[in-house]
């Protein structure tokens, strides 16, 4: 399977259709800039691309704190729904992995609302452990 890191700009935007199922609430003029200034501070998207378009998105990080030394962290992972139960979404987490091995990372990370029980089914299928939860306050109205 192809799995390739979005470059230049018309690569991220033929993401925007698979992303949305993820993250509804960024608009399709804003998504380019968004993902840019996500880059930044290390961000990337990967995808899978079938002759129908992209079916498969994530976008992830690599980095180091603490609490878990150096590792990559996964913002987003999404299938297009008509795609799913297709292994793309196993392709692209083996493909992470191997990406976090070459950067020298020791762990994985990921968040997963918590209404998302067939995502956590999948995660828990491909490996990975549910071992904390994630707390959060908002501290400004959001536009």
């Amino acid at each position: 399977m192809n799995i390739r890191i979005a470059t230049t700009d018309s690569e991220i935007a033929v993401c925007y259709p698979v992303m949305r199922e993820l993250r509804p609430h960024i608009a399709e003029d804003q998504f380019l800039s968004r993902v840019r200034n996500q880059e930044k501070t290390g961000y990337q998207l990967a995808f899978i691309e079938q002759p129908d378009g992209v079916v498969a998105v994530a976008g992830f990080r690599v980095g180091e704190n603490l609490a878990w030394g150096h590792f990559l962290y996964v913002d987003d992972l999404v299938t297009l729904p008509s795609h799913r139960s297709n292994r793309f979404g196993a392709s692209l987490l083996s493909w992470l992995r191997e990406f976090a091995v070459k950067e020298g990372c020791v762990q994985m990370h990921l968040d997963s609302g918590i209404q998302r029980k067939d995502a956590h089914r999948f995660y828990e299928r491909e490996g990975m452990s549910m071992t904390s939860l994630h707390f959060v306050e908002n501290i400004a109205p959001t536009h």
